[in-house]
C-alpha cells in the first residue's frame, strides 16, 4: 500500500514514469526491510532490456524519423487521396486511410498524431472542416499506429509475455483493419448527417498519376510485413531492412532526404529509443518486485471471485485497463499490468497470450484518447491549437465504435488469431 501511494504521489508531481517506477521499487525494498534485494536491482534492470527482440524498437523509430524527413508521409496522403476520390467527407476518409498506411511503418500513436496533424488538419480546414473535428479524427487515425504492424507496443508485449514478436505483429493486422472499417462507417454516418464537403474532382488520369508517383512509398510496409510473413526475416531484421528501404526511397524516389539531415535523424531516434528502453528496464524491476510481493497471486484470487469464465475476465480486464490507460501512457501501462494479468489469463482462464496481448494493447491505446489525460488529444492540441476537451466531445462516435471493436476482439479470438498458423 505504501509503495502504491508513493508511486501515485510522485507521478502526480510530474516525475517521469520511468523514474517513478525505480523510486517505487526502492521504497518497497526499504518498506519491507529487504535490503538484500538491492543487490539484484541493477541486474533486473539490465535483464529487462537484455532481449534481442527489443532491438526492433530503435529501428522502427528510425524508420519513422526517416519518413518524416524524406517526404514519404506526404506521398502516403497523396496516395490515399488518389484512392478515395471526390466522395462526401473524402478528406476524413483520406485521414484514416493515410494513418492506416503510416501505421504500417511508424507504430507509435503519439508520433503518428504529431506527424499527421501537421499535414491533414490544415488541409481539412481549407475544405471547410471544423479544426476541432479534423484534429479529433487525426487522433483516432493515430490509434491504428500501435495496432497495425510494426508496433512498438507489440514488441514490448512480446518480450514481457515471452511470445514470438512475429506472431504478435501478425495478430494486429485484422484488428487494425476492423477498426479502420468501423471508422469509415462512422465517417459515412457523420458525413451524411453533417453534410461534409467533397474533395475537388480529379480526372482518372490525374488520380492514376498520383497513385503511380506515390506507390513506391508502399515498398516500406510491404518489405517489413512481407519479410515477416514469408519467414525471410525476423521482426528485428525486417526493421533493419525497412530502415534501409526508407532511406533509399527518401533519397532516390522522393529526393527529399539529404545526407546532412542524418545526424539529427539519428539523434532524435536515439533519444526516443533511450526513453522507451529505460521505461522497459525500470518496469522490469517494478514487475520483479510485484512478483516477489505475490501481488499477481492476490490479484488472481480477487478476480476469480468476480469473473467465473474467460469472457467475463476479459470484459473486466477491459474496464481495468481502460481506466489505467486514461492516466498512464501505453508502454508504461503495458509493462505495469501484463506481469499481473497475463498469468491469470493464461493459467486460470486458458486464454491465448497472443489474443490477450491484442486486447491489452487496444485497451491501453484507447486510453490515450480518453479523459482525464487523453495524451493523444494534447499532442494534437499542441500541433493544431484545438482544445482537447472539445476534440473528445465532437469525436464521441469514434470512441463508442472503438469500444464496440474492443468488445468484439474480446468475444471473438479469431479476430486476433485468424492470420496465425
Amino acid at each position: 500500500m505504501t509503495t502504491g501511494l508513493f508511486f501515485l504521489f510522485v507521478m502526480l508531481l510530474g516525475v517521469p514514469i520511468g523514474v517513478c517506477l525505480c523510486l517505487a521499487g526502492l521504497v518497497y525494498i526499504f518498506a519491507t526491510d529487504a535490503p538484500v534485494l538491492l543487490h539484484s536491482f541493477p541486474t533486473q534492470m539490465f535483464g529487462g532490456v537484455d532481449s534481442y527482440g527489443l532491438i526492433a524498437i530503435p529501428l522502427f523509430i528510425l524508420i519513422g524519423e526517416i519518413m518524416g524527413s524524406g517526404g514519404i508521409t506526404r506521398r502516403l496522403v497523396d496516395l490515399a487521396m488518389g484512392f478515395v476520390g471526390s466522395i462526401r467527407g473524402g478528406l476524413a476518409y483520406v485521414n484514416i486511410l493515410a494513418n492506416m498506411m503510416l501505421a504500417s511503418i511508424i507504430g507509435s500513436a503519439t508520433a503518428q498524431v504529431a506527424i499527421m496533424a501537421k499535414i491533414m488538419v490544415p488541409e481539412m480546414e481549407k475544405q471547410g472542416y471544423d479544426k476541432t473535428l479534423a484534429a479529433g479524427i487525426t487522433v483516432y487515425g493515430g490509434m491504428l499506429g500501435p495496432i497495425i504492424p510494426p508496433s512498438v507496443m507489440f514488441v514490448v508485449y512480446s518480450v514481457l509475455a515471452q511470445v514470438a514478436v512475429g506472431d504478435m505483429l501478425m495478430a494486429g493486422i485484422l484488428p487494425g483493419l476492423l477498426l479502420t472499417a468501423l471508422f469509415f462507417v462512422v465517417i459515412a454516418c457523420m458525413g451524411w448527417f453533417h453534410n461534409y464537403p467533397r474533395n475537388p474532382k480529379q480526372s482518372l488520369q490525374v488520380r492514376a498519376r498520383t497513385i503511380m508517383l506515390a506507390s513506391p512509398t508502399l515498398l516500406i510496409p510491404v518489405v517489413i510485413v512481407g519479410s515477416i510473413v514469408s519467414g525471410l526475416a525476423n521482426p528485428t531484421e525486417s526493421a533493419a531492412i525497412g530502415a534501409l528501404v526508407a532511406g533509399l526511397v527518401g533519397r532516390f524516389v522522393t529526393r527529399e532526404l539529404h545526407l546532412s539531415a542524418l545526424p539529427s535523424i539519428l539523434l532524435r531516434s536515439a533519444i526516443y529509443s533511450a526513453i522507451v528502453l529505460f521505461l522497459v528496464a525500470a518496469a522490469a524491476v517494478f514487475s520483479w518486485l510485484l512478483i516477489y510481493g505475490k501481488v499477481p497471486q492476490a490479484a488472481a484470487a480477487w478476480i476469480q471471485t468476480v469473473a467465473h469464465d474467460p469472457v467475463t475476465f476479459l470484459l473486466l480486464t477491459n474496464v481495468i485497463l481502460l481506466a489505467i490507460g486514461t492516466v498512464i501512457d501505453g508502454i508504461p501501462g503495458l509493462i505495469m499490468t501484463v506481469p499481473i494479468l497475463l498469468p491469470i489469463a493464461t493459467e486460470v482462464y486458458q486464454i491465448d497470450p497472443r489474443h490477450f496481448g491484442v486486447v491489452v494493447v487496444v485497451n491501453l491505446v484507447l486510453g490515450l484518447m480518453s479523459p482525464p489525460v487523453g495524451l493523444s488529444f494534447f499532442v494534437a492540441a499542441a500541433v493544431t491549437g484545438a482544445k482537447p476537451g472539445k476534440m473528445f466531445m465532437v469525436t464521441l462516435p469514434f470512441f463508442a465504435i472503438s469500444c464496440v471493436a474492443l468488445v468484439l476482439l474480446s468475444l471473438f479470438p479469431q479476430l486476433s488469431l485468424g492470420l496465425l498458423p
